[in-house]
């Protein structure tokens, strides 16, 4: 009889700690219950849970051994120059490949995911930028038609490539949107992944969540997702005379019809002989189509923050919206994890903006005209008094640090670009907010 109650006991305890090693998880498709906030479209998008700023997020993507292994093979087939990490990337976007996604106690099955990015995705590192596509594959599995992660249907992941401090990214658009310019939400997440090696979930470090703009950003921000928004690339994207080319301004709405007038008509008006012969009706037309005021005020931030690798150095990491509510083209900023920095190419562009060439037509054109320089300035003087005020800075990016320390601490090596440097980048930070106060109060005196 004792023997047989050992035997119980042994038993019942070899049950209780599988349980407890099970992930309990809550499948909505697998228990009818398909109309929920959480996994269905219809709902809006909830902000509150996906982009909660007061922690940070553990999420975990788990793919076969096969889709994993597949999905290697393809980023090394559209990275040329060494095939993988550290060639260079092809213009045709990596496959999306199905992972089941585990977060807040919940699973999405069947998820699409791939590798995203430019120079990030060309890092040696195992840590790259991922994209998540939560319908992607309902034609192949019908039971999650419509798929929707708490309302988005798209997520990006950002690597925090380059950042030793891993908040680069997510102060930048902070900043943008706290100042009235377009950016996207973020959330600071923990990424696993589990591929299916027998090894089980592995951290792949500290990634910033970003909403993508095509998908629930526009609706948020401008009320309507109706207008064609482009996200513009290579020689057009710089809107000179040389180049010009609506080919390079990709409909990311609207693609069926495929209406380009505007950007045409944006550049027509950019380029008119009016800007030398009558200046004010030159300014009346380009207003009449694009968000002069809006672009200044972008400058002002981005100039301050400094960050190189956008419009003036780079053709690319800018969106544009036609907004229905008032006719107007508006800018909306994209990829800043390197900003904070004077960076590279040439380096982020100086307060005076003197060392743009008319091959950045957007910047030296409207520059050019007093009234705008003003605006500009005061732009300025208005974002280093508030958003960027020293105290401010200070206190967001201790309490960052403090958020982010433990996830930081635990990177490892091939999976982080932070190499025990954490804290001294963010004091680097605080160091640079300083410095570039005291540049921008010179600059508008």
């Amino acid at each position: 009889m004792k023997n047989k109650l050992k035997y119980v006991l042994a038993l019942t305890a070899i049950i209780t700690a599988f349980t407890s090693c099970k992930k309990e998880v809550f499948v909505p498709s697998e228990t009818g219950n398909s109309g929920t906030a959480s996994h269905s479209n219809g709902f809006p998008a909830d902000y509150d849970i996906v982009f909660d700023n007061s922690k940070v997020h553990r999420i975990e993507f788990v793919l076969s051994a096969d889709e994993w292994s597949d999905m290697q093979a393809d980023l090394a087939e559209k990275t040329r120059g060494g095939g993988g990490p550290g060639g260079t990337f092809s213009s045709e976007n990596p496959e999306y490949f199905p992972c089941d996604v585990y977060y807040n106690d919940l699973v999405w099955k069947n998820v699409g995911i791939r590798y995203k990015g430019n120079s990030s995705l060309r890092a040696r590192s195992s840590k790259l930028p991922l994209r998540l596509d939560f319908d992607e594959f309902e034609d192949d599995f019908p039971e999650i038609l419509n798929q929707r992660f708490y309302g988005f249907k798209e997520l990006s992941m950002s690597s925090n490539y380059n950042d030793a401090a891993l908040m680069r990214e997510k102060t930048a658009d902070d900043l943008f949107r706290d100042f009235g310019v377009p950016a996207v939400h973020t959330a600071f997440y923990e990424v696993y992944i589990d591929n299916g090696n027998g090894n089980g979930e592995e951290y792949y470090g500290v990634y910033t969540m970003c909403e993508v703009v095509f998908d629930t950003y526009l609706k948020s921000e401008f009320g309507s997702k109706t207008g064609n928004c482009y996200k513009p690339e290579n020689d057009g994207a710089k809107f000179s005379q040389t180049g010009f080319n609506l080919d390079d301004f990709e409909l990311k709405t609207n693609e069926i019809t495929a209406d380009k007038s505007d950007i045409q008509q944006m550049f027509d008006y950019l380029h008119a002989s009016t800007r030398s012969s009558d200046v004010n009706k030159w300014k009346s037309d380009l207003e009449s189509v694009f968000d002069v005021d809006g672009f200044l005020k972008y400058l002002a931030v981005n100039n301050t923050i400094q960050n190189w690798d956008t419009y003036g150095r780079m053709t690319h990491n800018y969106y544009l919206y036609h907004d229905p509510a008032d006719g107007l083209i508006k800018w909306i900023v994209w990829d800043n994890n390197e900003a904070f920095q004077t960076g590279k190419m040439g380096g982020s562009l100086s307060f005076a903006m003197t060392e743009v060439g008319t091959d950045w037509p957007l910047i030296n054109y409207i520059i050019a005209d007093a009234g705008y320089l003003a605006t500009y300035k005061g732009y300025v003087k208005s974002f280093v008094e508030t958003s960027f005020e020293t105290n401010r800075m200070s206190t967001l990016y201790s309490e960052q640090q403090s958020l982010l320390q433990t996830s930081a601490d635990s990177e490892r090596s091939g999976y982080s670009f932070v190499n025990g440097q954490f804290s001294s980048a963010v004091s680097t930070l605080k160091s640079h907010n300083v410095s570039r106060v005291a540049e921008a109060k010179a600059y508008v005196q």
